[in-house]
C-alpha cells in the first residue's frame, strides 16, 4: 500500500510538472557553437573574455548584476586583464582605471555619524549593480527581476549555448498562437516565447576597443565567454590540476605494476 500511495504521488508530480511546461510552451533547443573552453584542455579567449566584460558594462549592467565578482578578480591569475607586470590585481592600473570609471558607485556607512553617502568603487569592492534592492530592479524591468550574472550560466542546462541562443533568438513577430503583453518580446528559444527583456544587443551597441566588428553574433559569443569565466574563473587551473593528477596516477599504477612483478617474481602461482 506504501509503495502504491509513493508511486501515485509520483506520477502525479510527473503529470502537473508536464503540464505546467506544456502551458508555458515549449522552447527551441540550444544552438550548439564551438567555444575554446570546452572539453579538458579548453581554454578561455582572454581578448574575448574582455570584450565579453566591455559588452556587461556598456549593455548588462544596467540590468543584470553580477555579485560575486569583484574588480580585483579581474586582474587575478587567470582573469582577463591578469599582468605579469603587477602580480597584485590591487596595483594592477587597468583595473583600477575600470573600478574609477565605472558608472554606479557603493554605498557605504560612515563610522562616525551613521549616515550613508556614496563614493568612487574601489579596486577591492565587488561590482555593484544598477539598483538599489529587489523592489527598485522589478519596477524598472516591468515587473521581472534581472538574475544575477555571476552563476547564471551554471543554472541553466546547457547554459553558453542557451544564454547565446537567446540573445540571438528575437523575432519580430510572434506566431499567432503567442500572447505578447505588453513589455514584453518574442523569443523562440525561451520557453512559452514571451520574455521579458528587450532584445539587448543590436549593430553597433558596442564599440570594442580593441578593434573587432561587434556583430550581434560576436557580442554574444564575447559576452557568454565572460559569464562563463565569472562563474568559474579558475577553470584553466582546474583543468591543468587534473592533467597532472592523472599522470601522476599513470605513473604510479606503472610503478605498483613494477613493484609487484619483482616481489611475486620467484613466487608460483
Amino acid at each position: 500500500m506504501k509503495m502504491k500511495r509513493i508511486f501515485a504521488a509520483a506520477l502525479a508530480a510527473v503529470s502537473i510538472t508536464g503540464f505546467a511546461f506544456a502551458a508555458g510552451g515549449d522552447a527551441h533547443a540550444p544552438e550548439q557553437h564551438e567555444w575554446s573552453f570546452e572539453g579538458p584542455f579548453g581554454t578561455f579567449d582572454r581578448h574575448s573574455v574582455q570584450r565579453g566584460f566591455q559588452v556587461y558594462q556598456e549593455v548588462c549592467s544596467s540590468c543584470h548584476t553580477i555579485n560575486l565578482l569583484s574588480f580585483r578578480n579581474l586582474g587575478e591569475k587567470g582573469g582577463p586583464f591578469e599582468s605579469e607586470e603587477f602580480s597584485n590585481a590591487n596595483d594592477n592600473p587597468v583595473i583600477m582605471q575600470i573600478a574609477e570609471n565605472w558608472q554606479f558607485p557603493v554605498e557605504y556607512i560612515d563610522g562616525e555619524t551613521g549616515e550613508t553617502e556614496e563614493r568612487a568603487a574601489r579596486v577591492s569592492d565587488r561590482i555593484p549593480g544598477a539598483f538599489s534592492n529587489a523592489a527598485q530592479a522589478r519596477a524598472s524591468n516591468g515587473g521581472a527581476f534581472p538574475p544575477d550574472f555571476s552563476l547564471l550560466i551554471k543554472a541553466r542546462g546547457d547554459g553558453a549555448n542557451y544564454v547565446r541562443s537567446l540573445l540571438l533568438g528575437y523575432e519580430e513577430h510572434a506566431p499567432e498562437d503567442i500572447h505578447l503583453s505588453p513589455g514584453q518580446s518574442y523569443n523562440s528559444y525561451f520557453s512559452g516565447g514571451a520574455i521579458a527583456m528587450a532584445p539587448p544587443l543590436f549593430e553597433g551597441s558596442v564599440e570594442y576597443v580593441d578593434g573587432t566588428e561587434a556583430s550581434l553574433e560576436q557580442m554574444a559569443e564575447d559576452v557568454v565567454t565572460f559569464m562563463v569565466w565569472a562563474g568559474d574563473p579558475h577553470m584553466e587551473a582546474r583543468k591543468q590540476l587534473g592533467v597532472m593528477v592523472l599522470i601522476f596516477l599513470f605513473l604510479f599504477a606503472i610503478l605498483v605494476y613494477l613493484a609487484y612483478r619483482q616481489v611475486w617474481a620467484n613466487v608460483k602461482h
